[in-house]
């Protein structure tokens, strides 16, 4: 393969300059590109040689050798979305130093997915920054690394349901005053694909077994999903009816959000007590970002159709 020419400064979607998202960002930026231009240089019709790189920690490409995480996120017309899906990543290249990470959008912000990955060139991992399977993790993502003819993208799974999330919903009930709640909604955008609702309802197993045993109710904002878990999908407001009936009357509603936006706030107005804030920056988020990323990288089969594994598309 032929060194390609040094990466133009990123364009929004109507090629106007985006400025970068951090300082982090830059110097990450920076950095990529003068390690491309030094591994051209050549003394005397050899290739120059550096000191020996330090071996990579198990399970993790090198820097030199990653390819981009590009975090895909949903979008949202709340201005606060985009700040903290920034702060998301850079605590993500604080524990990656050296990874190049790129962020896309589905829909509603700049920059937008296709834009993000017509500035990428090569191999490059696409990791959802979305709590459970749904359209977007099985349609719309895939479809848009599809259209990247001159990628070769590695699909790596949504980041619910895990552990990872469990402990950083947790984290979010606490800082909330929910230390010892008796009863837990735990509130999600909702989909029409089962696989979704399957996922929520895993990740509100994971958390009632972190609570030791508190019962956590899995429900939705918007219309619930169809064909899940056995069992009458729930509304939020329809789940806090539910625990309130069995005694109840304030459970606390945790938020399987990754960014504040209208889902999340109307979850929150919602509740009768304790609301938990979006999962945003949370450290336990962003090694779940990269574990997911490293996952990616390791999966063996050429091309997967099935978004519950991680999965390399070839495209």
């Amino acid at each position: 393969m032929t060194a390609s020419t040094p990466t133009p400064p990123p364009a929004g979607p109507s090629g106007t300059e985006v400025l970068f998202d951090s300082t982090a960002q830059i110097m990450t930026e920076i950095t990529t590109q003068l390690g491309e231009r030094l591994g051209r240089v050549r003394l005397h019709g050899l290739p120059r040689r550096g000191p020996a790189a330090p071996r990579p920690a198990p399970g993790a490409a090198t820097a030199r050798q990653a390819p981009p995480l590009v975090a895909v996120a949903h979008g949202s017309r709340d201005p606060r979305a985009l700040r903290t899906v920034t702060a998301l990543l850079d605590r993500v290249r604080a524990l990656r130093p050296g990874l190049t990470v790129r962020l896309g959008h589905i829909e509603l912000n700049a920059p937008l997915l296709p834009d993000t990955l017509a500035r990428l060139n090569g191999p490059a991992v696409a990791v959802p920054l979305l709590l459970a399977r749904g359209h977007h993790v099985g349609h719309d993502i895939p479809a848009a690394l599809a259209d990247a003819p001159h990628l070769t993208a590695h699909l790596a799974r949504p980041l619910g349901p895990h552990p990872l999330l469990a402990e950083a919903l947790h984290a979010r009930l606490e800082e909330a005053g929910a230390r010892r709640p008796s009863a837990v909604v735990l509130a999600a955008a909702g989909s029409r694909a089962p696989e979704s609702a399957a996922d929520t309802a895993r990740t509100a197993r994971l958390l009632s077994d972190r609570l030791g045993g508190v019962p956590v109710l899995p429900a939705y904002a918007s219309a619930p999903p169809e064909g899940g878990p056995p069992g009458p999908p729930l509304s939020v407001p329809a789940a806090l009816r539910a625990l309130a009936a069995r005694g109840h009357h304030r459970p606390a509603v945790a938020s399987c959000f990754t960014a504040p936006g209208r889902f999340a706030a109307q979850c929150a107005a919602a509740a009768p007590g304790p609301a938990a804030a979006p999962l945003g920056d949370h450290p336990a988020l962003a090694r779940l970002v990269l574990h997911r990323y490293d996952q990616a990288l390791a999966a063996r089969s050429a091309y997967d159709h099935d978004p519950t594994r991680a999965a390399t598309v070839a495209v």
